[in-house]
């Protein structure tokens, strides 16, 4: 698979609690220069993002992240608050909980109502796959189908683990129609994020892939 076709899948990602502006900048940067799909951040830099990168690159960032256990209200209100500072595209974490407990309509209620606030914009729902049994796992594509969001996201990449290839193949096997999948988390080799692809990965979410392909002389 050629390298030009992996970074335009990637949303290239810095969501450390230490970065700083200009570590955020040099993302763009690197996101603008590699042709990525997005550069993926925390809200609190997206306004002065989204003024940088002046239509270069799309500005994705996260909701509810990463523990996913805010309200509903605080989850609406922050998306609200990052699509008007100019994101192209969202990042939620569903509230774990209350998949363990089987609230399915409260899930989906929660994805509707952050969905009618990004209005055109992107939406990735984010399950924390490393968390849940098989069984939530496809329960959650059902549901995000429902929701119609426009992603279904194996992880955060601050839990226990990251995407795996099983996880990737039950949401090929389970999604509906025009729901796409993201791989995020522990994409630790260029041989990952091709694998991931073939799978039926849409978008991968890493912070390693430019350095990887810089240290093999692919790019």
């Amino acid at each position: 698979m050629d390298i030009k076709d992996i970074l335009g899948k990637c949303d290239h990602t810095n969501l450390s609690v230490t970065a700083t502006w200009a570590d955020i900048k040099q993302l763009i940067d690197d996101g603008i220069k590699y042709a990525c799909a997005s550069v993926c951040i925390p809200p609190y830099f997206v306004a002065e993002a989204k003024k940088y990168a002046n239509g270069r690159i799309a500005i994705c960032t996260v909701i509810g992240f990463p523990n996913g256990y805010n309200t509903k209200d605080v989850k609406v209100f922050e998306t609200y608050d990052a699509v008007k500072n100019g994101a192209d595209e969202i990042d939620m974490v569903i509230n774990i909980g209350d998949l363990k407990a089987k609230f399915y309509d409260k899930i989906q209620d929660e994805i509707t109502a952050i969905k009618s606030v990004c209005s055109d914009k992107i939406l990735k729902v984010i399950i924390e796959t490393c968390l849940l049994t098989e069984e939530e796992k496809i329960k959650m594509c059902e549901i995000v189908t429902a929701a119609k969001a426009d992603y279904i996201k194996t992880s955060t990449g601050f839990s226990t683990a990251g995407a795996t290839r099983e996880d990737v193949e039950i949401f090929a096997k389970h999604v509906g129609e025009g729901v796409k999948i993201k791989a995020a988390g522990g994409i630790s080799s260029l041989q990952d994020a091709e694998d991931f692809v073939s799978l039926g990965a849409d978008r991968l979410g890493t912070s390693r892939i430019i350095k990887l392909a810089k240290e093999e002389n692919l790019i």
